[in-house]
Protein backbone atom coordinates (compact mmCIF):
# COMPACT_ATOMS: atom_id res chain seq x y z
CA UNK A 1 0.00 0.00 0.00
CA UNK A 2 1.29 3.45 -0.88
CA UNK A 3 2.70 5.61 1.87
CA UNK A 4 0.26 8.39 0.89
CA UNK A 5 -2.63 6.07 1.77
CA UNK A 6 -0.90 5.06 4.99
CA UNK A 7 -0.53 8.72 5.96
CA UNK A 8 -4.25 9.30 5.37
CA UNK A 9 -5.14 6.29 7.50
CA UNK A 10 -2.74 7.45 10.23
CA UNK A 11 -4.36 10.89 10.08
CA UNK A 12 -7.81 9.32 10.54
CA UNK A 13 -6.62 7.56 13.70
CA UNK A 14 -4.82 10.60 15.13
CA UNK A 15 -7.79 12.84 14.32
CA UNK A 16 -10.23 10.48 16.01
CA UNK A 17 -8.09 10.20 19.15
CA UNK A 18 -7.67 13.98 19.27
CA UNK A 19 -11.39 14.66 18.82
CA UNK A 20 -12.41 12.10 21.44
CA UNK A 21 -9.64 13.04 23.85
CA UNK A 22 -8.66 9.36 23.78
CA UNK A 23 -5.18 7.97 24.30
CA UNK A 24 -3.63 7.52 20.86
CA UNK A 25 -2.11 4.11 21.53
CA UNK A 26 -5.31 2.66 23.01
CA UNK A 27 -7.28 3.78 19.94
CA UNK A 28 -4.56 2.35 17.69
CA UNK A 29 -4.81 -1.00 19.49
CA UNK A 30 -8.59 -0.96 18.91
CA UNK A 31 -8.14 -0.19 15.20
CA UNK A 32 -5.57 -2.96 14.80
CA UNK A 33 -7.73 -5.52 16.58
CA UNK A 34 -11.04 -4.44 15.02
CA UNK A 35 -10.50 -2.55 11.74
CA UNK A 36 -14.25 -2.33 11.20
CA UNK A 37 -15.43 -1.78 7.64
CA UNK A 38 -12.00 -0.58 6.52
CA UNK A 39 -9.10 -2.75 5.52
CA UNK A 40 -6.50 -3.34 8.25
CA UNK A 41 -4.20 -0.40 8.94
CA UNK A 42 -1.07 -0.43 6.78
CA UNK A 43 2.17 -1.07 8.68
CA UNK A 44 3.46 2.42 7.86
CA UNK A 45 0.26 3.98 9.28
CA UNK A 46 0.84 2.06 12.50
CA UNK A 47 4.47 3.22 12.56
CA UNK A 48 3.38 6.85 12.11
CA UNK A 49 0.72 6.69 14.82
CA UNK A 50 3.10 5.02 17.28
CA UNK A 51 5.82 7.54 16.44
CA UNK A 52 3.55 10.53 16.90
CA UNK A 53 2.23 9.09 20.17
CA UNK A 54 5.74 8.44 21.46
CA UNK A 55 7.08 11.89 20.53
CA UNK A 56 3.91 14.00 20.70
CA UNK A 57 5.11 16.27 23.47
CA UNK A 58 8.33 17.09 21.58
CA UNK A 59 6.49 17.37 18.26
CA UNK A 60 3.93 19.80 19.72
CA UNK A 61 6.71 21.78 21.40
CA UNK A 62 8.57 22.11 18.10
CA UNK A 63 5.39 23.11 16.25
CA UNK A 64 4.70 25.67 18.96
CA UNK A 65 8.22 27.11 18.69
CA UNK A 66 7.91 27.44 14.93
CA UNK A 67 4.38 28.88 14.90
CA UNK A 68 4.30 32.65 14.90
CA UNK A 69 0.55 33.01 15.18
CA UNK A 70 -1.14 29.98 16.74
CA UNK A 71 -0.71 27.79 19.78
CA UNK A 72 -0.84 24.11 18.82
CA UNK A 73 -3.92 23.59 21.00
CA UNK A 74 -5.77 26.30 19.04
CA UNK A 75 -4.96 24.94 15.57
CA UNK A 76 -7.74 23.12 13.73
CA UNK A 77 -7.67 19.41 14.63
CA UNK A 78 -7.02 18.20 11.06
CA UNK A 79 -4.26 20.77 10.49
CA UNK A 80 -2.62 19.93 13.80
CA UNK A 81 -2.54 16.22 13.09
CA UNK A 82 -1.32 16.63 9.51
CA UNK A 83 1.56 18.68 10.91
CA UNK A 84 2.24 16.14 13.65
CA UNK A 85 2.63 13.42 11.01
CA UNK A 86 4.92 15.54 8.86
CA UNK A 87 6.97 16.69 11.85
CA UNK A 88 7.43 13.08 12.97
CA UNK A 89 8.61 12.19 9.46
CA UNK A 90 10.97 15.19 9.27
CA UNK A 91 12.52 14.74 12.71
CA UNK A 92 12.30 11.02 13.46
CA UNK A 93 12.08 9.13 10.16
CA UNK A 94 15.34 9.24 8.23
CA UNK A 95 13.73 7.39 5.29
CA UNK A 96 11.54 10.36 4.37
CA UNK A 97 13.18 13.56 3.08
CA UNK A 98 11.76 16.74 4.61
CA UNK A 99 10.52 17.93 1.22
CA UNK A 100 8.53 14.75 0.71
CA UNK A 101 6.99 15.00 4.19
CA UNK A 102 5.98 18.60 3.49
CA UNK A 103 4.56 17.78 0.03
CA UNK A 104 2.54 14.89 1.45
CA UNK A 105 1.20 17.12 4.24
CA UNK A 106 0.18 19.74 1.68
CA UNK A 107 -1.55 17.10 -0.42
CA UNK A 108 -3.65 16.07 2.60
CA UNK A 109 -4.31 19.70 3.54
CA UNK A 110 -5.51 20.63 0.05
CA UNK A 111 -8.19 17.93 0.18
CA UNK A 112 -9.15 18.03 3.85
CA UNK A 113 -8.62 21.56 5.18
CA UNK A 114 -9.93 25.04 4.51
CA UNK A 115 -8.39 27.29 1.85
CA UNK A 116 -5.90 29.06 4.14
CA UNK A 117 -4.52 25.92 5.77
CA UNK A 118 -2.09 24.76 3.06
CA UNK A 119 -0.14 28.04 3.18
CA UNK A 120 -0.02 27.99 6.98
CA UNK A 121 1.02 24.31 7.05
CA UNK A 122 3.66 24.88 4.39
CA UNK A 123 5.21 27.79 6.26
CA UNK A 124 5.18 26.04 9.60
CA UNK A 125 6.60 22.77 8.29
CA UNK A 126 9.31 24.62 6.37
CA UNK A 127 10.32 26.24 9.67
CA UNK A 128 10.25 22.83 11.39
CA UNK A 129 12.50 21.36 8.69
CA UNK A 130 14.94 24.28 8.97
CA UNK A 131 15.02 24.01 12.76
CA UNK A 132 15.53 20.24 12.65
CA UNK A 133 18.52 20.73 10.33
CA UNK A 134 20.06 23.15 12.86
CA UNK A 135 20.13 20.47 15.56
CA UNK A 136 21.03 17.16 13.89
CA UNK A 137 22.16 15.62 17.20
CA UNK A 138 18.53 15.72 18.39
CA UNK A 139 17.23 13.81 15.35
CA UNK A 140 17.62 10.38 16.89
CA UNK A 141 15.13 7.61 17.34
CA UNK A 142 15.79 7.33 21.09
Amino acid sequence: MARSTARKRALNTLYEADEKGQDILSLLAERIEHPGAQTPLPEYAIEIVRGVAEHRRDIDSLLGECSTSWKVSRMPVVDRNIMRIATWEIVYNDEVPAGVAIDEALSLAKTLCDAESPNFIHGLLTAVAAKSEEKPEENTND
